[in-house]
């Protein structure tokens, strides 16, 4: 009897010891993510906010302490104080809504539309600035219009500026008698802010979709913010080309209508191509880690066939870097898209249908 009683007792321990570790656990936890969004918004300005999170960090420690030790409250109680504080909290964040009438950035400053009739879709608000080496532009916004019919590829392109895991992803389409145009799924900076993984976790940043001529968005990453970008031509059939291509309509539609919020994790530039694809063929890709390493997305594509096998995967990497091709496009005489478009293409196989 008197075994049975201590190993019950010592069970009894045990678990209240994993309750208080799992109740302080998630106090950290919910503190830290709480601190890092007080950061990012500042809701009180550059003053109050450090003083709301000093209070915060010693309310936490505060209840975890008052959970041990029982001086003040009971256990009830405590609980009761940090679901309070929680609630309070959840409800701060997640009344913060995005929109679209914040002074933006000239970059992003317009939404895209369109317009479609059978084969023909005029974009309007495209964007095709004139970049300058001291990171000065030209603002120049266009309407173009294209015949899906004659789309002839598709293509990826990377461009790395932190390290090999982690790459803005951005599509392009070929067209027969038509320049190439670049969708590219980006945060909608305010003016004079700047892009934080942090800030992207918490609601820091709307989402933009840009469709743009290829030397300005290609041009302005390899040339003037000195990324390394890479351009990779994948194989898909033409009727695919085309639902991808309805399927960025369909996201400017739903931009317009409903401004959404990026996520560094969940809602960037890779995650929401990949559900495009899926959307387009949802048989033919498998979720993979690589969507969101997505600086490994090229060795993805590569593995599910989506890249010509006539080199292997390290071969693909050094042809489709078009820095080495541009690094002196100011100093051409033909300064033309179409030239750029023509440089950045050198040497590599044509996207074309699988």
């Amino acid at each position: 009897m008197i075994k049975k009683e201590n190993l019950f007792s010592t069970l009894s321990a045990l678990s209240l010891g994993l309750i208080h570790f799992l109740f302080s656990l998630t106090v950290c936890i919910f503190g830290i993510w709480l601190i890092f969004a007080l950061w990012v918004h500042k809701p009180l300005g550059r003053f109050f906010t450090p003083c709301i999170i000093a209070v915060w960090i010693i309310f936490s420690l505060s209840i975890i302490g008052i959970y041990f030790s029982e001086l003040f409250f009971s256990r009830k109680v405590d609980i009761a104080i940090f679901l309070i504080g929680v609630l309070l909290s959840l409800l701060w964040y997640f009344n913060i809504t995005p929109q679209q009438n914040r002074q933006w950035a000239p970059e992003v400053s317009r939404l895209l539309s369109y317009s479609q009739h059978g084969n023909l879709v005029t974009l309007n608000n495209v964007r095709n600035f004139k970049w300058h080496q001291d990171k000065s532009y030209e603002i120049h916004w266009e309407t173009r219009t294209f015949d899906l019919s004659q789309i002839t590829g598709v293509n990826i392109i990377t461009s790395y500026w932190m390290g090999p895991q982690i790459a803005h992803t951005l599509v392009s389409f070929n067209f027969e008698n038509q320049r190439p145009i670049v969708f590219s799924i980006e945060i909608r900076k305010e003016a004079n802010e700047n892009f934080s993984a942090i800030g992207g976790f918490f609601r820091q940043f709307e989402l933009s979709l840009v469709a743009s001529d290829e030397k300005d968005i290609l041009y302005t990453r390899s040339n003037i913010r000195k990324e390394k970008v890479f351009f990779f031509p994948i194989r898909m059939q033409k009727q695919e080309m085309r639902n991808l291509f309805e399927e960025y309509l369909i996201t400017a539609d739903q931009l317009k209508k409903t401004p959404q919020w990026y996520n560094t994790l969940t809602s960037n530039c890779t995650t929401i191509v990949f559900d495009m694809v899926q959307a387009v063929n949802p048989h033919e890709l498998p979720k993979d880690y690589r969507i969101l390493l997505s600086g490994y997305l090229p060795n993805y594509l590569y593995d599910t066939g989506a890249l010509d096998r006539r080199w292997s995967i390290k071969e693909w990497y050094e042809h489709a870097y078009i820095n080495p091709r541009t690094q002196d496009f100011s100093q051409f005489k033909d300064q033309s898209s179409e030239h750029f478009s023509h440089l950045i293409r050198q040497g590599l196989p044509q996207a074309t249908s699988s």
